[in-house]
């Protein structure tokens, strides 16, 4: 595969608000035709660190490299970078007057005010002309043809089915552009669907990139591996590479280079556990709690003092024991 070259940069970014670090000596690269996930906890720096890249906040500390020159004075409207900001979203349903108009027709307002206020807003992002152009045409419309399109929770206002829609809308319409997209979320599932690149962040830092299977399957430590997706942890010693004690017992796992006998975390996720009759499992143990997702049952095993979390397609009673 062909490695795309560097299209932004952020190089020992940190800053503060009223002497609160909220971002520590950022440093991480964002490619051209990337669709990358800033993911993570609300407070954890995310829509920080977007805002410094669209040039809504400037770093304390470090610089802001577009295509290798630094543009961290740099305004705004000077930056090839368009912004959709928080609670912003599109219904693939309405025309853009209507995606427009819907909040001001919640409030009531009258039709002529509404046109109005449409009117200016189109004006103001330079869309005079689009009314009538569906969502889906709007790929031509993007405003000083940017190079990145910053995103901030985009579909947090959407109900479940619609924003599973228009995840997939959104990434379709980036590979169809060839724009950069930058996303943040604090959606784990979301991030897991649409993404190229996920930064798993908390308090001000980076835990983890990677491709979305990547971070899944390997997560970097025990915060990433419970943020992303529902997770066992427990406490494991390394007893050799690829050889590791729980829960009494020794068990292959994807992982080396620790020292002999090193305390580690170990992830089990809950899909990757089969249940067996209890005389033919080394763990075994009580159902405590059953609930029903559709797809799966997720269901508590209390075993030895630690609840496991399991989802199986069979269903498993409170009160029986299995293995």
């Amino acid at each position: 595969m062909v490695e795309k070259e560097h299209l932004i940069d952020l190089v020992g970014i940190s800053k503060e608000f009223d002497g609160v670090q909220v971002l520590k000596n950022i440093n991480l690269y964002i490619r051209k035709k990337e669709f990358i996930t800033l993911l993570g906890p609300s407070g954890c720096g995310k829509t920080t660190t977007l805002r410094i890249i669209g040039g809504f906040e400037t770093p304390s500390e470090g610089q802001v490299l577009f295509g290798g020159q630094d543009i961290s004075a740099l305004p705004p409207y000077k930056r090839r970078v368009n912004t959709v900001f928080q609670k912003y979203a599109l219904f693939p349903h309405l025309n853009v007057y209507d995606n427009i108009a819907f909040g001001l027709k919640l409030k009531k307002l009258p039709k002529k005010q509404i046109a109005e206020k449409v009117g200016q807003m189109l004006e103001l992002v330079n869309l005079k002309g689009y009314e009538k152009r569906h969502v889906d045409a709007l790929s031509g419309s993007l405003v000083n043809e940017p190079e990145v399109l910053l995103l901030d929770e985009p579909l947090g206002a959407l109900d479940l089915k619609l924003r599973k829609e228009m995840q997939l809308e959104l990434k379709s319409m980036q590979q169809r552009l060839g724009i950069t997209f930058i996303f943040v979320t604090h959606d784990q599932e979301e991030a897991l669907t649409m993404s190229d690149t996920i930064v798993v962040m908390k308090d001000g830092t980076i835990q983890q990139i990677g491709d979305p299977k990547t971070i899944y399957d390997e997560p970097a430590n025990a915060f990433v591996a419970d943020f992303i997706g529902e997770s066992n942890i427990l406490d494991g010693v390394m007893l050799e590479d690829y050889s590791v004690l729980v829960a009494g017992h020794k068990y292959t796992c994807s992982d080396k280079g620790f020292a002999k006998n090193e305390p580690v975390d170990v992830v089990i996720r809950p899909e990757d556990i089969k249940v067996v009759a209890s005389d033919q499992s080394h763990l075994s143990g009580t159902v405590t709690n059953v609930v029903f997702k559709g797809v799966h049952y997720e269901i508590i095993v209390d075993i030895k003092n630690f609840k496991w979390l399991i989802q199986t397609t069979e269903f498993h009673g409170v009160g029986e024991n299995i293995g």
